[in-house]
């Protein structure tokens, strides 16, 4: 991703909160047959306060991506959409994209099959939340011999980046009057990126 020191994204604890709120990533490797990717949801490692993720693959996806054994490149999209030129008033202008993205590269480290669980248990934990009917992992009729048959069917990974880059790509270059404008005109059909921007054009402002 070509960086743009205007847009660029280097705090960690917005990298993070990035991460935490899209945790559906693109895994991308480089193989003796090619780029590869495949895609998984991860979560910031909670014994960690830098921008660590664990997650998993399913197999044989671990070989195919050749994890622990190469780099990988981890691809966290967050909000995004078309912004028209109409917003920008009258004035020569052109139709450009919105978003906040990050890539995150390094050696992914292989869990043991403890670690692994989990982390599995973990992902379950977050994604069905507290509700009187969520599952867990080990919620019956899930028993200790699915959950082992489970765990082995997958790879466990840590991967804490060597190389970063991050961009948030949020009408910074213009006028706050035009992205009072843009945040308008985004609320009826891409609310998630209008409260993006209003949160960056906020932060600007912030004493």
């Amino acid at each position: 991703m070509r960086q743009n020191p205007s847009f660029a994204m280097t705090d960690i604890g917005e990298i993070r909160r990035l991460v935490d709120l899209n945790p559906w990533v693109t895994l991308v490797s480089h193989t003796d047959d090619g780029l590869v990717a495949s895609h998984y949801a991860v979560m910031l490692d909670d014994t960690r306060d830098d921008l660590t993720i664990v997650g998993h693959v399913g197999k044989p996806d671990d070989v195919i991506l050749g994890l622990g054994d190469r780099e990988l490149l981890v691809v966290v999209q967050g909000p995004h959409g078309y912004i028209t030129p109409r917003w920008y008033g009258d004035v020569a202008a052109v139709p450009t994209w919105n978003f906040v993205s990050a890539h995150l590269s390094g050696i992914p480290e292989l869990l043991s099959p403890e670690e692994n669980l989990r982390v599995l248990d973990r992902l379950v934990d977050r994604f069905e939340g507290d509700g009187a009917d969520a599952r867990g992992l080990y919620t019956l009729p899930n028993d200790a011999a699915f959950v082992e048959r489970l765990e082995r069917g997958t790879v466990g990974f840590r991967l804490t980046p060597t190389r970063v880059t991050a961009k948030r790509k949020l009408s910074q270059n213009r006028s706050a009057e035009v992205v009072d404008t843009i945040i308008e005109g985004l609320e009826s059909h891409n609310p998630v990126l209008a409260a993006e921007m209003q949160r960056a054009a906020d932060a600007r402002v912030r004493p």
